[in-house]
């Protein structure tokens, strides 16, 4: 089960993003859980999951997992375009060993309730037992997961233990704090308002960059303050370029993206820094 403080992390490339740069995998989770963080996210929308092949994924979640520290739990994002790829990803990193898996809704098209609820339960059933998480991210995905598919995914996944919600601001976010459920908050700007009113953590961004300041507002959210300031200087740029020329000195992060994702940040490089 997650806790606390999670690192939605960067996934490390090479070869000007075209490939894993598998190295690079242990020492980037090393300096995460040198910051605090209980644990960390890989391979979702701050890792560019999406834009990575399935073998790569699998690759990738295997490396996060044989690199992990001691104490620090490793949530698998599974979420892919078919049923079919995201069950396949989902086993894959219920055998490998992962903690939690998490899947978005897939982006494109608009499901119905019916349609989104057999997906959830495909992915949740291919983990099993390991915890299954729904993550919630409309902005994404392109539609909000309506909270009857939440309820009734609750009554055929035994091993559903909660969301990580991505949504603002807090009247978009505040619906999914469900009962029984375990709910991340994602934007860093909701943190002390979302652990006040009883989530049990967050899955953050910003962690992949400052681990050790969303530790700290998670673990006493009046020091919160400080990361929603962060947060919008390094949105001013494309965020995982921009995260990854302030890597904490994990040097071989530096802007390397996978295309399409925006990448150009050379020329506000000493902006940013």
């Amino acid at each position: 089960m997650l806790r606390g403080a999670i690192a939605a992390a960067l996934t490390p490339l090479r070869d000007g993003g075209a490939a894993l740069d598998e190295d690079a995998f242990a020492p980037y989770l090393t300096f995460l859980a040198a910051g605090g963080v209980d644990g960390t996210l890989v391979l979702g929308t701050t890792g560019e999951g999406i834009l990575l092949s399935l073998d790569e994924r699998r690759r990738g979640a295997e490396l996060a997992l044989d690199a992990r520290p001691d104490g620090l739990t490793v949530a698998v994002h599974c979420g892919a375009q078919t049923t079919a790829d995201t069950a396949a990803l989902a086993a894959h990193a219920a055998e490998a060993g992962a903690d939690a898996v998490a899947v978005i809704g897939p982006p494109y098209f608009a499901l119905d309730e019916a349609a989104l609820l057999a997906h959830f339960e495909a992915a949740a059933a291919a983990c099993a037992p390991t915890p299954f998480y729904v993550y919630e991210f409309a902005a994404r995905s392109g539609y909000a997961v309506p909270l009857p598919v939440v309820q009734r995914l609750r009554e055929r996944a035994p091993n559903l233990a909660g969301l990580k919600v991505s949504d603002a601001p807090w009247e978009s976010f505040s619906p999914y704090l469900v009962e029984g459920l375990d709910v991340f908050v994602g934007p860093e700007a909701l943190i002390a308002q979302g652990m006040a009113a009883g989530a049990a953590g967050a899955v953050s961004g910003l962690a992949s960059v400052y681990p050790e300041l969303v530790a700290a507002a998670v673990r006493d959210p009046g020091q919160a303050g400080e990361i929603g300031a962060v947060r919008a200087a390094l949105q001013r740029f494309p965020f995982q370029a921009a995260a990854k020329v302030d890597d904490g000195g994990v040097s071989r992060l530096d802007r390397l993206v996978r295309l399409p994702a925006p990448a150009q940040v050379s020329g506000d490089r000493r902006r940013l820094q």
